[in-house]
């Protein structure tokens, strides 16, 4: 097995043929790429240096957690209740239908989600159909829908405790969340959803990344990937 990256034995259920594949640059549509991984597994990292390596102009970013459903009707208590760590807290729904609109060649508004308040603002991004579209987070992967839009899937892997430190270095500091309150998300949530549902989506990877945040092999390998689409897209045009 290579130490930069490993290709995952089990794309899905569904062969190659019958499934999106890799586009070769021919197709007029985006190319799509998941990126999944336990929560501070370094898959934030791993999406911003291909978009870095790649260029900002030519790849559209796409995180899945700016869209947890919108639930103002309830109270802030009971918001913070929620398992955040769960599908279904996500509108996933929406999110398909916006990779399917930039696959159509037409911008979408991305949510804006508020993680002090677990309310989305007002506010919105516009997203423009780029040559490659990038989706980012720790359940891209869990759901067959949400895959079958994608041409590639990566799965970027990390030892628990170091994805734990992460994440609450993340949640103390840019969420603003407690100390508390993370170790409590943490060992009712957290763990659980992540040997439930982020782990067991592992098999569905075209590329695993091995031990978490930056990998240059793994890094070049993709970026390598996106400029064979783009190199295609240019020859079309």
């Amino acid at each position: 097995m290579a130490t930069s990256f490993e290709p995952s034995v089990d794309r899905d259920v569904l062969s190659r043929e019958q499934a999106n594949w890799w586009p070769t640059g021919g197709e007029d549509r985006p190319a799509i790429i998941g990126i999944a991984g336990g929560s501070g597994s370094g898959k934030t990292t791993i999406a911003e240096a291909v978009v870095t390596a790649v260029g900002i102009n030519t790849v559209s970013l796409i995180q899945h957690d700016a869209y947890y459903r919108d639930q103002p009707d309830i109270p802030f208590e009971e918001r913070a209740k929620v398992n955040y760590d769960h599908p279904d807290s996500l509108e996933t729904e929406l999110l398909i239908h916006h990779i399917e609109e930039l696959r159509a060649g037409r911008p979408i508004e991305r949510p804006v989600y508020d993680f002090a308040t677990h309310l989305r603002t007002n506010e919105t991004v516009t997203v423009k159909p780029e040559p490659v579209v990038v989706i980012e987070g720790i359940l891209v992967l869990t759901e067959r829908e949400l895959r079958n839009v994608m041409d590639l899937r990566i799965y970027v892997d990390a030892d628990p405790d170091l994805r734990l430190i992460r994440r609450m270095q993340r949640d103390i500091f840019e969420r603003e969340r407690t100390l508390d309150s993370v170790i409590r998300q943490y060992e009712e949530t957290v763990r659980p959803m992540h040997l439930q549902f982020v782990e067991p989506s592992k098999r569905y990877a075209d590329i695993i990344v091995p031990n978490g945040g930056y990998n240059a092999g793994a890094v070049g390998t993709i970026t390598s990937m996106i400029r064979d689409v783009l190199s295609g897209a240019r020859k079309r045009a």
